[in-house]
């Protein structure tokens, strides 16, 4: 049907199935929407599909190209948001007033996009049994968002997670950003040694420990197995934790040479690929297949039962993209049944999930990658500019897209990723490290990957009072904080 909507002043011209007014703006219905908008090249809110995902306000009138290399697409985002790149976007996107105030259009469901150009604001959803339900709403920025949050709560839930972690989120420190792979027993002991004395409540292995990427045993490099492992972290006065990717397989695992016919295939019966590492293609797991839900229940029970508290579940995306399932379900229903069999065999285990769905993740996630990984370096040239891919790791692309995800602290802990407190093997500059930090703490989930033995006592004391304080806190505008009373400006950092 065609109407006007109209919103604070605001008429709106918009072809949708049928309309309710609600507080705050309107529930609109229809897997396809049209409004037209008067603000022409104004600036669009572009939400990605998953944790790294770019995810910022950007002008209409801009020119970014997507990026260049294919066999990387779905680690950049989802294929169907790159035809219109940078102008579609992943359940929700939102537009500038003429007055300073937005226009927000908004998913309450799975598997929709929102699309702009200077005329019009679109929605399209996967069909499904009834039509899609979405939430349009025009006012000052964080109060539409605060809304639509709020009706994402009353859909999707929020974690029911009972540990104190649920009021304030657990202080970690994560092996990756100083060793990567490079992991060992030896040096796991040496570094459980050397934290001693700084307030941490997770100490998380990550990519490294196990045999393959599907074959979740320890590798040669942790003799004594990853049973004893959790129980000394704990005896040292941590939770431990754990990073796994249990929805994605390599070729070389014994999972993937016994289950090929578990893996998400196109439509020519071809496993389907998502995406690029460890040298080497990887791929997608059926989520919906029974033996594939029992095989991860499995695993993620023996993963708990070994006595890790704290699972980092990484490359998750994988299960949610295009391709022909055991059961006939679009993608992010797909992905967040997988997430369910997990949330059920995980108990009261913290999940922190990584290069995930966003929207399909809320109410069984306890904590939320925002953003891409850091780096101790400002940018990534190499990939921001030569395969305009802004996804890669560097502290400027996490700031940039975590900013742009800060309404989703209602519903969920949200990850901007790890901090850095040393000097040695770190090449941002002083006042790019205080903004990283800064950031962390308007998150207030706070992590690291420095080595205790890098630290010089400065930086051990600086990392200890980070760990023990929380500042206050007050957003001014979009980019702009009072941070223990002092001004920081992000501004700069969103330019693209």
């Amino acid at each position: 049907m065609q109407t006007i909507l109209e919103l604070e002043g605001l008429s709106l011209p918009a072809q949708v199935e049928s309309f309710q007014p609600i507080q705050g703006g309107y529930i609109l219905h229809g897997n396809l929407l049209a409004l037209l908008h008067p603000f022409g090249y104004t600036k669009f809110y572009r939400h990605g599909f998953h944790s790294w995902s770019l995810s910022c306000w950007l002008d209409l009138s801009s020119s970014l190209e997507p990026p260049v290399v294919k066999s990387l697409y779905p680690q950049f985002d989802h294929p169907a948001l790159l035809a219109d790149y940078p102008f579609t976007g992943s359940g929700v996107g939102a537009l500038q007033g003429s007055d300073g105030r937005t226009l927000l259009l908004g998913a309450l469901g799975l598997d929709a996009r929102v699309k702009a150009d200077d005329q019009v604001l679109r929605g399209s959803a996967e069909p499904v049994t009834a039509p899609a339900e979405w939430f349009l709403a025009y006012g000052e920025e964080q109060a539409v968002f605060v809304r639509y949050a709020e009706l994402l709560k009353d859909r999707l839930g929020a974690p029911k997670f009972t540990h104190p972690w649920r009021a304030q989120p657990p202080r970690v420190w994560c092996s990756w950003y100083s060793v990567f792979t490079n992991i060992s027993e030896e040096l796991i002991y040496s570094t459980l040694a050397g934290l001693q004395g700084l307030p941490f409540d997770v100490f998380q292995l990550d990519d490294g420990w196990q045999v393959s990427i599907g074959d979740w045993e320890a590798n040669p490099k942790f003799p004594s197995g990853m049973l004893a492992l959790a129980r000394s972290i704990r005896e040292a006065g941590y939770t431990p934790g754990l990073w796994l990717a249990p929805l994605i397989v390599q070729p070389k695992s014994s999972l993937f040479q016994n289950h090929s016919d578990w893996l998400l295939c196109d439509g020519q019966g071809q496993p389907v690929p998502a995406g690029h590492n460890w040298s080497d293609l990887f791929y997608a797991l059926d989520v919906t297949l029974p033996d594939v839900q029992d095989w991860l229940s499995e695993q993620i029970q023996k993963v708990v039962g070994w006595g890790f508290g704290y699972l980092k579940l990484d490359f998750l995306y994988a299960a949610a993209l295009p391709g022909v399932r055991h059961l006939n379900l679009s993608g992010e229903t797909a992905f967040r049944l997988g997430l369910d069999v997990i949330r059920k065999a995980a108990g009261d285990a913290y999940l922190l999930v990584c290069g995930a769905p966003i929207l399909a993740s809320l109410g069984l996630a306890d904590g939320i990658r925002i953003g891409p990984d850091v780096a101790p370096y400002w940018d990534n040239p190499e990939r921001s500019q030569h395969l305009h891919d802004h996804t890669g790791p560097s502290t400027l692309n996490a700031i940039r897209t975590c900013l742009g995800r800060l309404w989703l602290r209602p519903l969920v802990q949200i990850d901007p990723d790890v901090t850095f407190f040393r000097t040695r093997y770190n090449l941002l500059l002083p006042h790019e490290m205080d903004l990283l930090r800064t950031l962390t703490g308007i998150t207030g989930f706070r992590a690291t990957s420095d080595l205790p033995f890098w630290l010089d006592p400065g930086e051990r004391q600086a990392l200890h009072d980070f760990l023990e304080t929380s500042p206050q806190i007050e957003r001014l505008s979009y980019y702009r904080f009072l941070v223990a009373g002092q001004e920081v400006d992000f501004s700069f950092v969103m330019q693209l």
